[in-house]
């Protein structure tokens, strides 16, 4: 498998990991009453795999985009036309104002 497919797979299962860690802390700690909604409702199980896979997604996803914002550039210095900047200098502008 390529390595960016394995690198997007991998930061994936983290961001789900993470998700069903904060899915249980949510339930555990009965956050809003959602442990007593699960739990009383007949369809508690559908809503807690629906609220999971929601999160994972959510979550998957944000892991991916800050692993992808956050890779290094291997090629060496950044390219491009624009010149950097080394020091700014400010410059006074004439106004001249009428009565």
């Amino acid at each position: 498998m390529p390595f960016l497919v394995r690198f997007l797979l991998r930061h994936a299962a983290i961001g789900i990991g993470v998700a069903a860690v904060f899915v249980a802390l949510l339930v555990a700690f009965d956050v809003a009453h959602l442990a007593s909604l699960f739990a009383h409702s007949p369809d508690g199980w559908l809503a807690l795999g629906v609220l999971t896979v929601a999160l994972g997604i959510t979550f998957g996803s944000v892991q991916m985009g800050f692993a992808v914002m956050l890779m290094d550039d291997e090629d060496g210095p950044p390219s491009g036309r624009r010149a950097r900047l080394t020091r700014l200098v400010p410059k006074l502008a004439r106004v001249h104002a009428r009565r």
